[in-house]
């Protein structure tokens, strides 16, 4: 006679509070401050990205538009993507101590909370960053 033991049930883990939209609604608003001169090629629930529309060369490469930067809700995080950053390493001497901990890569920033302090520091990274596309042709 065989016996069959039915996996015991796993409990759902209570949630975490999930920041992830609270953050959202902010980034893009930061962002959107300077649309024009440059334009939102997304702009829907979770996903926030702008260019400029400014035909360019850069790297040897001719190009219709310049990606600037978004915002992209991610798993565990907001990702704040400044391509300025990239683009211009020496830049990462003037990012406030704690927006340069959330850096993962090489233009990628990691938000899981938003306080003021952060808050400031990303519109001047952001700031920085137009006019560095002011600088180099961009826009």
């Amino acid at each position: 006679m065989s016996r069959t033991t039915a996996a015991p049930k796993k409990q759902a883990l209570p949630k975490k509070e999930d920041n992830r939209l609270k953050i959202f609604k902010i980034l893009p608003q930061i962002l959107s401050e300077y649309s024009p001169p440059l334009a939102a090629v997304s702009d829907f629930e979770g996903r926030y990205e702008l260019v400029s529309k400014k035909p360019n060369e850069f790297m040897g490469r001719k190009r219709p538009e310049m990606y600037f930067g978004a915002a992209i809700i991610q798993s565990n995080y907001v990702g704040l993507y400044l391509m300025h950053v990239y683009m211009q390493p020496k830049v990462l001497e003037k990012l406030g101590t704690e927006l340069r901990k959330t850096l993962k890569g090489k233009s990628c920033f990691h938000i899981k909370t938003l306080d003021n302090n952060l808050i400031k520091q990303i519109e001047i990274a952001v700031k920085d960053g137009i006019d560095c596309y002011r600088k180099l042709g961009f826009i």
